[in-house]
C-alpha cells in the first residue's frame, strides 16, 4: 500500500449537529485535513469521490457518548432521540463521505488487537478485493488523550 497523506488532530472545531463529544469532531477534522493534503480545499471537488472508502478504528468507541448515556440510564433520564445517530460511529463517517463525495464503503471498527494494524488490514482487504481504490483511515481515541490520526492509502 501507498501512503498518500496523513493528518493529526487534538483539539477539533465543533461539528454541526453532533453535541456532547469529541468523537465525531476529532474524526471529520483528521479526515477534512488528510483529504485536503491530498485534493485540495475543496471539499466534493472533481478529482476527489470514486472509489475512496473510509475506516474509522477506534479501541475505546465514543467514550463521552457511552458515558453521557449511561449516566441517564442510570438516573433513568431520557437519552434524546436527536442523540441515537451521533452514537453511531458510521453517522459520522457518513457525514465526511458526503462532504466530499466519496463514493466507497463506510467501515467502523473497534479491535481487540492493534487498531493502526487492524485498520491498514481491513483497508488493504477493500483495495484487494476491488471494492476501493484509495482508503481514508481514521484512528480516534479519547482514552486519555483526545486524538484522531488519518491516512490516506491506496
Amino acid at each position: 500500500m501507498t501512503e498518500l497523506a496523513t493528518a493529526t488532530v487534538r483539539e477539533p472545531r465543533p461539528l454541526p449537529g453532533f453535541v456532547l463529544s469529541s468523537f465525531s469532531p476529532l474524526v471529520a477534522a483528521a479526515a477534512n485535513e488528510c483529504l485536503t493534503t491530498r485534493h485540495g480545499n475543496a471539499p466534493a471537488a472533481d478529482d476527489v469521490g470514486g472509489r475512496t472508502a473510509i475506516v474509522v478504528v477506534s479501541g475505546s468507541g465514543d467514550v463521552a457518548m457511552a458515558e453521557h448515556v449511561a449516566h441517564a440510564v442510570d438516573d433513568g433520564a431520557r437519552v434524546g432521540p436527536l442523540l441515537f445517530f451521533q452514537a453511531v460511529p458510521n453517522s459520522v463517517a457518513g457525514h465526511v463521505a458526503a462532504t466530499w463525495g466519496l463514493r466507497g464503503p463506510v467501515v467502523c471498527l473497534c479491535p481487540t488487537g492493534d487498531p493502526k494494524a487492524e485498520g491498514l488490514a481491513h483497508a488493504r482487504l477493500l483495495i484487494d478485493d476491488g471494492d476501493a481504490d484509495e482508503v481514508l483511515v481514521v484512528l480516534v481515541e479519547q482514552a486519555g488523550a483526545e486524538t484522531a490520526h488519518a491516512v490516506l492509502v491506496s
